[in-house]
């Protein structure tokens, strides 16, 4: 059995740029969550976020550790192996000789990764057979954009974030009246909001848990009871 750990970061901007935010959750090696943090970036770029949220859980493995990083961002895990070699060559330039961005990040990206065994995954995003890790960073990196606030495991957060239902990317695009009828049919009644299934366990913002194929909507940034979110 590897003892390797696995984890799992991403960013998040409303609006890129906008209120943005970083997290990362990691796992034993059997893929078993086990501790999460999150924090606000104020007004920033989702590659900002991204790159943050890589930064911050290299920070938080000690050196030395071997652990896979799963990743739904492209542009960061290239940035940090595939281009750094020749950003470093050409003074910090890119191929078409403009200064690299974000290069503060990723020089102290490239320090922590020369200290750890560090192996990456692509994940894709938003998928209903995707990456459960993934998706327990996706929505902690979004509640921090939102509220600016940190979270985590370390300041006494007592569950895992849960994530949002994924969605899957139809095979073809339904008509206008096919795709209407779906949403009067499952959105909650007076708030236009679609209900679903939780395809994960969760926790309301009123508090109270919801269990996986329970019907829950979103209330507020969040997800939970229909009956639970303000009347409109």
């Amino acid at each position: 059995m590897s003892d390797r750990i696995i984890a799992a970061c991403d960013g998040a901007a409303k609006g890129n740029p906008g209120p943005a935010g970083w997290a990362w959750v990691i796992a034993d090696s059997e893929g078993r969550p086990e501790r999460w943090e999150a924090g606000p970036l104020g007004h920033a770029t989702n590659n900002v976020g991204e790159l943050t949220a890589l930064r911050r859980l290299l920070e938080a493995v000690a050196p030395g550790t071997a652990v896979q990083v799963r990743m739904d961002s492209q542009y960061a895990m290239k940035a940090v192996t595939q281009w750094l070699p020749n950003w470093k060559r050409n003074g910090w330039k890119t191929a078409a000789g403009k200064p690299v961005a974000n290069r503060e990040l990723v020089e102290s990206i490239d320090e922590l990764l020369a200290a750890r065994d560090v192996e990456f995954r692509y994940v894709p995003a938003h998928r209903e057979d995707g990456d459960h890790l993934n998706a327990i960073a996706d929505v902690a990196a979004s509640d921090a954009a939102a509220t600016q606030q940190p979270a985590g495991t370390a300041l006494g957060a007592a569950d895992i974030p849960a994530p949002a239902p994924e969605r899957t990317t139809p095979s073809r695009r339904k008509p206008d009246s096919a795709r209407a009828r779906k949403t009067s049919a499952a959105s909650t009644p007076g708030t236009g909001s679609p209900t679903l299934k939780a395809k994960f366990k969760g926790t309301c913002p009123c508090g109270r848990p919801y269990a996986v194929g329970e019907s829950i909507t979103k209330v507020g940034t969040r997800w939970g009871h229909p009956d639970c979110r303000p009347a409109s």
